[in-house]
């Protein structure tokens, strides 16, 4: 899922440019419009929204382009968009307000309120408690399992997925290191449903989407009763922009359910920004300051940020220091959207910026933009520095994909000897995954994964015995290698498989796959 550990980087690399001016200043309404504008045509980007609170006011809430390319509606400020990995903030949130009324602790075993929870390694799995499933240290590795709710699930549901955590295996040891999971913010959603005994989507909308007045908001896009100024996401191929659809279903929405707009979504930055308190007079509260702290307290220390400025997580939060002021912020990315939430509390400052394009950079450039007056950071052209930086890495991914297709091209017209097809045919199944069928399919090799019916697409003769998928989705931008082992009669008994982009989404972790023949055709 583009829930992105990736995008969060760039923000840590890039701190934060008025397109009118080399002196910092505070943007205007007027300005913002003019950064918003360029951002959407310099990275072909549909539409945008975009919020700013400061001093716990709206000061600018507005829509930018459009809807979606196939209808060209307008974006508006009560625009939705899925709000993606943000919803990691509200899942920590109710956990929170369960500790607070003593139902659970943060140290509480997960295995005592889910005795099925198991992982990989039996003493990791004794000792896994509520704040682990949020703070993205479990072991695994970077997305580990993701594809089993990425790019689409229409057969695994959540008793499966926890059953299938026991076949993860760790990448580190535990507690030790930083490494992007959703699956155990969908385990936190779980815990949640347990505890309190209403479902995840019902605890999220009635103890904190509907009393913040969030009124357009729900949990899942399942739940949108009106659908008619919805988003549609947009994934960029070959120079075009391709609408895409749903990524995940409904199981993942602890993770990255949430869709909201603008307006909703800076009641809930006010709240956090008030320590969970909100109201006329600040008179109610979702939790304790005490629960406020925790969120906002590293848990997790990230490696490679600058070492003058500390980088971590806490529980739905990435925590940072920028120009000697805390800044809390959370990305999220889903197909063909990708979405930032940053809050500078010493500052009183919010920035909401919710995008229907797959670009990091794009909410990257706004954001930092507008954060630039505030922090009085001067001669930073915010756009010209992620396109560069977008274009250079594009760049790279490209010849290393161009290379690929070129060395398959050169065998072919060198009628270098292929390995028979059919000796590659067969049904395989790795433990978590499920079952994939290689076969033949109107004349050509074909990939299809029962589980990822998007997952499909024709094969490729590479080299030795590797081949290559190109999925006919061409959105996901996935293509993999898949490489086989053969038996002692020379037939498939087993493939491993990588994404051959660097710039693959980590989701798609095709890495962790180690398939095993199940039945010979």
């Amino acid at each position: 899922m583009q829930i992105y550990f990736r995008l969060f980087k760039l923000c840590l690399v890039a701190l934060l440019f008025s397109v009118t001016s080399l002196n910092a200043q505070i943007l205007t309404s007027k300005q913002i419009d003019s950064v918003a504008e360029k951002t959407l045509s310099t990275f072909n980007v549909p539409g945008v929204a975009v919020a700013v609170i400061k001093d716990g006011k709206v000061i600018h809430a507005k829509g930018y382009g459009v809807r979606s390319i196939k209808t060209n509606l307008k974006v508006d400020e009560n625009t939705l968009f899925g709000v993606a990995s943000n919803t990691k903030a509200f899942t920590a949130a109710a956990l929170g307000m369960l500790v607070d009324e003593k139902k659970i602790t943060w140290d509480t075993k997960v295995t005592d309120v889910i005795p099925e929870f198991k992982m990989y390694d039996a003493y990791v799995t004794s000792e896994f408690t509520v704040k682990d499933l949020l703070t993205h240290r479990s072991g695994l590795g970077l997305g580990a399992g993701d594809l089993m709710i990425w790019p689409d699930s229409s057969t695994v549901n959540k008793k499966q997925l926890i059953h299938n955590l026991r076949f993860l295996k760790p990448v580190s040891s535990f507690r030790t290191k930083y490494d992007y999971d959703n699956l155990m913010y969908i385990v936190a959603g779980e815990v949640v449903e347990r505890v309190s005994g209403m479902t995840y989507e019902n605890f999220i909308e009635g103890r904190i989407i509907k009393p913040l007045g969030m009124t357009k908001t729900v949990a899942s896009w399942y739940r949108l009763k009106d659908k008619t100024n919805v988003i549609d996401g947009h994934a960029p191929y070959e120079g075009k922009l391709l609408p895409v659809g749903l990524s995940f279903g409904e199981i993942a929405n602890a993770a990255g359910g949430i869709y909201s707009n603008i307006i909703d979504m800076s009641k809930w930055v006010i709240a956090m920004m008030n320590t969970g308190k909100y109201g006329d007079n600040l008179e109610k509260k979702l939790f304790s300051p005490a629960i406020h702290r925790e969120l906002w307290t590293p848990q997790t220390i990230i490696a490679g940020g600058n070492p003058a400025n500390f980088s971590s997580y806490g529980l739905g939060w990435f925590l940072s220091n920028v120009n000697g002021n805390f800044q809390a912020t959370h990305t999220g990315g889903l197909s063909g959207i990708v979405t930032q939430v940053t809050i500078l509390p010493d500052l009183k400052l919010g920035i909401i910026v919710l995008t229907n394009q797959q670009s990091g950079a794009a909410f990257n450039s706004i954001t930092n933009s507008i954060k630039d007056g505030y922090l009085n950071i001067k001669g930073m052209d915010r756009i010209k520095i992620h396109n560069d930086n977008r274009l250079r890495n594009e760049k790279q991914a490209q010849e290393i994909v161009d290379k690929t297709w070129a060395d398959i091209s050169t065998a072919q017209k060198a009628n270098t000897v292929k390995p028979e097809v059919k000796n590659f045919y067969g049904t395989f199944k790795d433990a978590w995954f499920g079952e994939v069928t290689v076969s033949e399919l109107n004349g050509k090799m074909h990939f299809q994964a029962k589980n990822a019916p998007k997952l499909k697409g024709d094969m490729t003769f590479y080299k030795g015995n590797t081949f290559i998928v190109k999925w006919y989705d061409r959105s996901l931008d996935a293509d993999a290698f898949v490489n086989f082992s053969l038996d002692n009669n020379g037939k498939a008994d087993g493939f491993k498989m990588a994404a051959i982009s660097p710039l693959t989404d980590f989701s798609f972790d095709f890495q962790d796959l180690d398939f095993k023949l199940a039945n010979n055709k």
